[in-house]
């Protein structure tokens, strides 16, 4: 005997409203998904440490839900699996943005050194900041990103589950339904590719 099917929770009644038409229910959604989008933000922002030194874990992840808020009034998504990856993404943009905001030569970054004797401003204290902003480091998150994109769909979507939101193999197996196997090949397959596309070299490197 088949099981019985389980409701359909609030946010998947939301999705629907959305898919419907009413973009009121971008509120809810948001607000849904609050704890969980704060907890990929705050994770993903200690992989950037320009800017976990001028923003906090609060800064990115409002900025990052009004990119979500805008972004559900011109794309509904279907699924809160789909959702979770849309999610993911708006904080990898804002964190990216937000990143050459603080490493441009007319930022306030690269005007003050915090932990440095010497006057903003000076050449010294830019000479400290320059160090702490390096644009090779942009540069290589920028390529990583964008190698990240171009994975095919599923290696894609392992790879967001595994790297930026730190969800283990058999959560992804489950959520996926798929088996750990499968996981693991897609993950290895995503891996190595992001690695190729950095000639070989790690984003944290």
């Amino acid at each position: 005997m088949d099981a019985p099917a389980q409701p359909p929770s609030e946010l998947d009644a939301c999705l629907a409203r959305l898919a419907a038409g009413d973009h009121a229910a971008r509120g809810r959604i948001i607000e849904l998904c609050a704890d969980r989008l704060r907890a990929v933000t705050h994770r993903m922002l200690a992989r950037f440490p320009n800017v976990r030194r001028w923003d906090d874990t609060d800064d990115v992840f409002q900025a990052a839900a009004l990119r979500l808020h805008r972004t559900l009034g011109q794309l509904p998504v279907g699924s809160p699996r789909a959702l979770l990856a849309l999610a993911a993404t708006m904080v990898r943009r804002e964190l990216l943005d937000l990143a050459r905001r603080h490493a441009g030569p007319r930022s306030y970054a690269a005007n003050h050194a915090t932990h440095a004797p010497w006057g903003v401003g000076t050449a010294a204290g830019r000479h400290v900041d320059a160090l702490a902003f390096p644009e090779e480091s942009l540069d290589r998150w920028t390529a990583f990103q964008e190698a990240v994109e171009s994975l095919p769909g599923e290696a894609r979507e392992v790879f967001h589950l595994v790297w930026f939101l730190g969800a283990d193999q058999k959560t992804i197996a489950t959520l996926l339904g798929c088996s750990e196997r499968t996981v693991k090949s897609r993950w290895r397959e995503a891996r190595e590719a992001v690695k190729a596309a950095l000639g070989g070299a790690s984003p944290e490197a």
